[in-house]
C-alpha cells in the first residue's frame, strides 16, 4: 500500500490540502462559532478531520470516478443540502437580529436567553453541514482523490498530508478562536459573525440549488 517514504508527496498532499480547506463556508463557519462558544470544539474538529480522512480515502481508492458519473446522487445531496443550509441560515439571520455578548463563565446562547444545544446535536449538526455539501465530495473525493492518483505509488503519501491539513487547519481553528474572545464580548460583533454565517449559507444553499 505504501511506498518508501516520501516527503514531497507528503508535503504535496498537505499543501494542496489547506488549498481546499482554508476557505470561507458553512464547515468552517461552524468550527469557528463552537470555538468561540468553547462549546464541544474537541468533538466538531473531530468529526470534521475525520469525515474529510474518510471522503480523501475514498477519493484516492478510486471511488471518485464513480461518484463523478452519478448525477442523480448529487442531485439529491445538493437538494438536502440546499435546505439545510436555507434552514441553518435563517436560525444564524435570526441570531444577528438579536445578538449577545460573552461574559466570563457564559456563551452567547446563556447571555441571549437560549438553550445551549448539546452534544448530540451539535454534533449531528456538524455531520450535516459536512456530508450535505456536494461541494465537500468535489473537492476531496473527485478533484484530491485525481491529484492525488496522479502521484502513483506516492498517493496515499499525499492522502496522508491532505488528512494532516485537514487535522492541523480544524484544530487551528477550533481551539485558535478562543484568541478572537475578547472582541466577542461585544454584541455588535455577534451580529457580524452571525450575519456574515447567515450569508454565507444562504450563498452556498442558492449555489447548490442553481447547480453553480
Amino acid at each position: 500500500m505504501f511506498t518508501a517514504l516520501d516527503p514531497l508527496a507528503v508535503a504535496a498532499g498537505l499543501g494542496f490540502g489547506l488549498s481546499l480547506i482554508v476557505a470561507i463556508g458553512a464547515q468552517n463557519a461552524f468550527v469557528l462559532r463552537q470555538g468561540l462558544l468553547r462549546r464541544h470544539v474537541a468533538a466538531v474538529v473531530a468529526v470534521c478531520a475525520l469525515s474529510d480522512a474518510v471522503l480523501i480515502a475514498v477519493g484516492i481508492s478510486g471511488v471518485g470516478l464513480a461518484v463523478d458519473r452519478l448525477p442523480v446522487l448529487m442531485v439529491v445531496v445538493r437538494i438536502g443540502g440546499a435546505v439545510f443550509l436555507t434552514g441553518y441560515g435563517i436560525l444564524a439571520a435570526r441570531r444577528a437580529l438579536r445578538p449577545a455578548s460573552l461574559s466570563p463563565g457564559a456563551d452567547a446562547d446563556d447571555a441571549a436567553g437560549r438553550p445551549s444545544p448539546g452534544l448530540l446535536a451539535t454534533v449531528g449538526t456538524c455531520l450535516a453541514l459536512t456530508w450535505l455539501n456536494p461541494h465537500v465530495y468535489l473537492d476531496t473525493v473527485v478533484l484530491l482523490g485525481s491529484v492525488a492518483n496522479s502521484h502513483g505509488e506516492s498517493r496515499w503519501l499525499f492522502g496522508i498530508g491532505a488528512v494532516l491539513a485537514s487535522l492541523i487547519w480544524f484544530t487551528a481553528l477550533g481551539y485558535g478562536a478562543r484568541l478572537l474572545r475578547p472582541v466577542f464580548a461585544k454584541p455588535i460583533a455577534w451580529r457580524i459573525l452571525d450575519g456574515a454565517i447567515a450569508i454565507v449559507m444562504l450563498a452556498i444553499a442558492v449555489s447548490l440549488l442553481l447547480g453553480i
